[in-house]
């Protein structure tokens, strides 16, 4: 079958591998959809900034190099491993993709999220979504109800890490929010806050195709680099400042521009990963009694979350997901590291 293997930095090559079988407890999945996450760009550009350890197995998996990439995807249960129960060959799953220790001390919390070791299915495994098949474990699947369909299905990941931010962030329905960042998360996470309620939002975001990208879907936008950030933050919330702000660009001034947008008492919750430190007084967070918070991935219930608001019809793809086959997928993400475009599927099948 076919697949995109990462060798080495820039180094992502389409190769014909052996086609996987599933293990005791396992499931092998037609893959449909693969989306190519930040984290793969990070990957791709820089692995060691990425967390990736290149010459060691990973402690959880035991992969090594050459690794199949795609951690946000979705398939169909084509066959069953021995001892597997509550999925059927037919199912349309998306997969939560952790893998974790169960040792360490976040995962004796409960998180495992930010487990100390964490893998991933397509960054830190023997196989991954951006290939004609993988194999799982059964109990990483959730079934996609009849009205959510493959392309949405490799949404529930990305879309699972907004939704987890926002969690973070507690806000309630009737507050406000800036989302710094008009990208997939910052896109997701403007969805998951309406979802919840939320609606006076502002997205603060320099490339002016990404504002109408998201402005397209509704949204309200500013220029920070042109136009008066806090002049639209003030408007927003009569001059009080916002509940919450998202971190979801991934550069200092994100940071920095939501310290200072926020109300009394208000959060900052960062959810993009950063390459370069920044500076930063944290007397700033004394003044006013404001906090910072980080926010990584997802639980399998912001999965089940996600999904039901699939259903319900909160998402809207339009104008922000494109496709690509496979064979181009290096070149979708030089269009990304480029600032072109949103979010890319690649046709993994």
């Amino acid at each position: 079958m076919k697949a995109a293997l990462f060798h080495a930095k820039e180094d992502l090559r389409i190769e014909e591998v052996p086609e996987p079988t599933p293990g005791p407890g396992q499931v092998k999945l037609r893959n449909a959809y693969a989306g190519i996450c930040g984290s793969d760009l990070h990957v791709y550009y820089s692995p060691e900034a990425a967390g990736l350890d290149l010459d060691h197995p990973h402690p959880v998996t035991g992969a090594t190099l050459p690794q199949i990439l795609g951690h946000e995807f979705s398939g169909t249960v084509v066959e069953l491993g021995e001892g597997v129960s509550g999925v059927a060959v037919g199912d349309r799953v998306a997969v939560w993709p952790i893998y974790y220790c169960g040792e360490c001390p976040a995962c004796r919390r409960g998180m495992f999220n930010a487990c100390q070791k964490i893998g991933f299915h397509g960054l830190s495994s023997d196989g991954g979504g951006m290939a004609e098949f993988t194999t799982v474990d059964a109990t990483k699947l959730h079934v996609l109800p009849e009205n959510v369909d493959l392309r949405m299905g490799a949404l529930v990941e990305p879309m699972s890490v907004a939704w987890h931010a926002v969690s973070r962030s507690g806000v309630e329905s009737g507050g406000t929010a800036l989302i710094a960042g008009a990208g997939p998360i910052g896109i997701g996470v403007w969805f998951a806050l309406r979802a919840r309620g939320v609606e006076r939002v502002l997205v603060s975001e320099p490339s002016a195709e990404r504002r109408a990208i998201i402005a397209a879907l509704g949204a309200t936008v500013v220029d920070p680099v042109n136009e008066d950030l806090a002049a639209a933050v003030a408007s927003l919330t009569d001059g009080d400042g916002v509940d919450v702000a998202f971190d979801a660009a991934g550069v200092g001034a994100a940071i920095s521009s939501s310290l200072a947008s926020l109300v009394p008492g208000g959060r900052v919750v960062v959810v993009a990963i950063h390459e370069r430190t920044m500076d930063f007084l944290p007397t700033q967070l004394v003044m006013a009694e404001t906090e910072i918070a980080g926010a990584l991935a997802y639980l399998p219930e912001d999965f089940d979350a996600v999904i039901d608001a699939m259903s319900r019809g909160v998402y809207d793809t339009t104008g922000w997901v494109q496709e690509t086959p496979l064979e181009n997928v290096v070149d979708a993400i030089h269009a990304l590291r480029g600032g072109a475009g949103a979010k890319i599927l690649v046709h993994a099948g």
